[in-house]
């Protein structure tokens, strides 16, 4: 069995990290998911035959590692997405991307319309009739001169399709190897991490937050001696 990291679990919901590289559900390539891996260790902890009920609430891009929650009744997956309509389902990630900002905190609001085919978005007018608003706020948190990145906070207001991705490199920001986008370390994992997760417990209605910091190594190196919650 495919090993699992479980942050916390209780008859409701399970939080884990999600590994780099691992799709948060299916997808044409056949490779194996979270959903499956998170199945997989339900039926034999808890020795159950037959399927296993895991409803996916959020989702996590291939290469993005991090922290996700997902529930274990139809219940706790409906009050969860519910949360997730209404933005009282908070999403942070930390981020490297390429050069220096121009200010230590912002926002970014774009128009982002995506393509299907290509797997890709892009930033247009807002005119366009298909373009979806992307909001979020940053802090850099670290600008490492000598090799010209910085590594920055991220807390999304919205969860368009590679919305960090693409709202950091239409300003010339490109997340250190980001391959899709043009950012610098070709062959690298891409720096993008989702490290914190808020949301109401589904059925206690109490807060709950649950972090997860990227291993220090390769290009998180640069978080060496960054405090995350300055």
């Amino acid at each position: 069995m495919q090993k699992l990291n479980v942050i916390f679990e209780d008859n409701h919901i399970i939080v884990v990290e999600k590994m780099v590289n691992i799709p948060s559900q299916g997808d044409k390539t056949g490779d194996v998911d979270m959903l499956t891996i998170i199945r997989n260790y339900l039926k034999e902890k808890y020795n159950k035959p037959g399927n296993v009920y895991l409803g996916l609430v959020h989702r996590l891009d291939r290469p993005v590692g991090g922290v996700m929650v997902f529930a274990k009744t139809s219940k706790a997956a409906s009050r969860l997405s519910e949360q997730v309509r209404v933005k009282d389902f908070q999403k942070k990630y930390l981020v490297v991307v390429n050069g220096k900002l121009d200010n230590e905190k912002g926002i970014f609001e774009d128009y982002l319309l995506k393509n299907e085919r290509a797997n890709m978005s892009r930033v247009v007018d807002e005119k366009n009739k298909n373009a979806k608003l992307a909001s979020l706020d940053y802090e850099v948190l670290k600008y490492n001169e000598e090799i010209n990145l910085s590594v920055v906070k991220v807390n999304l207001h919205t969860g368009r399709h590679h919305q960090i991705r693409v709202q950091f490199s239409s300003r010339g920001h490109s997340i250190y190897g980001d391959q899709k986008y043009g950012g610098r370390g070709h062959g690298k994992q891409i720096a993008l991490w989702a490290y914190s997760l808020s949301f109401l417990h589904p059925i206690t209605r109490e807060r709950m937050e649950f972090r997860v910091l990227p291993e220090i190594n390769g290009t998180w190196k640069i978080l060496e001696g960054v405090n995350v919650d300055k």
